[in-house]
């Protein structure tokens, strides 16, 4: 089975990240899925952005939950990347799934609670996704070890991924203590042997953030489920994935 490719933060080498433009480009691009991040407002609603601040990809200042959503709806996402996306505005995770129902993609959603651990914000996710009829097509990630262990706590339908770059011998059985089915690991920890104790523990392995042909196709040999890239063209050109 061919490897997924996953368009991090939409395609975001060519249009915002975490934007409708970029997307709306990885769809077109035939990306097998979208990796995205979700964070709270001030005032408790999902919003889809990577960073805790909004210093770098919009036009605010600050941390993300000291606005609330109607604040940070007049931010402008798009121009720190282009003059051709001003006036691009940041999603709710609700605009985000009402977009991607119909589409056949896959979802990776990272909560972004390493940092700031917000309250519920697994339980707010879940609930958003049942409701929308995608736990079955959907990946939660996360860093933060006490989240993964909680999700697990949540629900069955769904995959459930530690996210990881530290080196750990043990990685495999620790993640599948906490309750994750799934490992989303740096480049710089792949190797076969990895690969294949993942999958004989019945652990998807997945592998960030690939944008060099000859990592891609390392990853392809080694038949990871996943890889998550900034060029989802790229590498759905090497990996053959069209639908």
């Amino acid at each position: 089975m061919a490897t997924s490719i996953f368009a991090h933060r939409g395609a975001s080498k060519y249009a915002p990240e975490n934007t409708l433009p970029a997307f709306d480009l990885a769809y077109k691009m035939k990306a097998n899925g979208i990796e995205t991040d979700v964070q709270l407002t001030k005032d408790n609603i999902p919003i889809i952005i990577h960073d805790e601040k909004l210093n770098r990809t919009t036009n605010g200042i600050g941390f993300v939950n000291e606005l609330t959503l109607s604040e940070i709806k007049k931010l402008d996402a798009g121009s720190w990347f282009s003059k051709k996306y001003s006036n691009t505005r940041l999603l709710t995770l609700e605009e985000l799934l009402e977009w991607i129902k119909h589409k056949p993609l896959y979802l990776n959603i990272e909560l972004k609670n390493n940092k700031i651990d917000y309250k519920n914000l697994e339980q707010m996710v879940f609930d958003m996704l049942e409701n929308y009829h995608l736990l079955e097509r959907t990946i939660l990630s996360t860093f933060n070890p006490n989240s993964v262990a909680r999700m697990k706590e949540m629900n069955h339908l769904t995959g459930i991924a530690f996210l990881t770059s530290k080196r750990n011998k043990n990685l495999v059985d620790d993640a599948k203590k906490l309750g994750a089915n799934a490992l989303h690991i740096k480049y710089k920890l792949l190797n076969q042997a990895f690969v294949q104790k993942c999958h004989q523990e019945n652990m998807n392995v997945r592998v960030y953030t690939i944008n060099k042909v000859p990592s891609m196709k390392r990853c392809f040999d080694y038949d990871c489920d996943g890889i998550f890239t900034d060029v989802p063209d790229i590498a759905v050109k090497y990996n053959g994935s069209y639908y």
